[in-house]
């Protein structure tokens, strides 16, 4: 039975993809992660003794905290969290336990852009469709929810990367954007190692949509139709996002969850004689 403060690694591996997911806080010890440089999707790093810099940082939003193990770094640290009124909990296992799970994802800190100004900063096209909105909410839902997207003019992409260090994707001769056949969302998802049955599922979605080969998915031609009625809808591209997000979220639980369901219509009443 899991103590009170505790959350299972089954339980939060549900949890991260959607906007339900805590904030996540890695509180290993230096030398500890050095050995193992990997992070759970969404999660941060933050020293242990930092409990006040944490405690401004989460703003009392919950969270899941873990160490090396689980045992002393994090379980101490969520005591002390749940004593300032903070809906805490530590993983079950720590990294160790989270590593050695079957299914569980992890992200190279290495392929994580630097923050600027407090998280990532990325820059692309403005009038984004399908590719332009995917990437940004795969980036929020696995590795930075607090990630900023700046939407310029397709020639002026690398200069504002470069004036404002953020990163550029989906334009060519960047690091992140086509390659062959594949889209950017899916050079995200092998730059950052997620490699999941339900991404590669959405990801098949949103390749034949972005890249126009329809035959290759059912769902194509709708996420298309979605995508260029939703571009109809907003003139500010921020806004545009806001409202996208919604629509991966949901594509994203059909791929994990309810892509093998089917719908008819089975009429109950005779029909009405005229």
């Amino acid at each position: 039975m899991s103590a009170p403060n505790e959350i299972t690694v089954a339980n939060l591996l549900r949890l991260i993809g959607t906007p339900e997911c805590p904030v996540i806080v890695d509180i290993s010890l230096d030398p500890d992660f050095e050995a193992d440089p990997y992070l759970i999707p969404t999660s941060f790093r933050h020293p242990h003794d930092d409990r006040q810099g944490l405690i401004q940082r989460l703003g009392g939003r919950r969270c899941v905290i873990s160490c090396q193990q689980g045992i002393k770094l994090s379980q101490g640290m969520v005591a002390y969290l749940r004593n300032e009124g903070i809906h805490a909990e530590y993983l079950s296992g720590g990294m160790y336990g989270w590593r050695d799970s079957k299914d569980t994802l992890r992200i190279s800190a290495a392929v994580i852009p630097d923050a600027v100004d407090g998280s990532t900063l990325w820059v692309t096209r403005h009038r984004p469709k399908i590719d332009r909105i995917a990437c940004p909410w795969l980036i929020r839902r696995f590795v930075d929810p607090q990630a900023r997207f700046l939407f310029v003019s397709p020639t002026e992409v690398k200069g504002v990367a470069s004036r404002y260090g953020a990163t550029p994707f989906d334009v060519e001769e960047v690091f992140f954007s086509h390659r062959g056949e594949q889209c950017t969302f899916d050079t995200m998802l092998q730059e950052f190692g997620l490699q999941s049955v339900a991404l590669k599922r959405l990801a098949a979605v949103v390749r034949a949509a972005d890249t126009n080969r329809h035959e290759q998915s059912p769902q194509a031609a709708g996420l298309l139709a979605i995508s260029v009625g939703l571009s109809r809808q907003y003139s500010d591209d921020v806004q545009q996002l806001g409202a996208g997000m919604g629509i991966y979220d949901a594509l994203y639980r059909w791929a994990r969850d309810g892509y093998e369901e089917t719908h008819d219509w089975l009429p109950t009443a005779s029909p009405v004689n005229t």
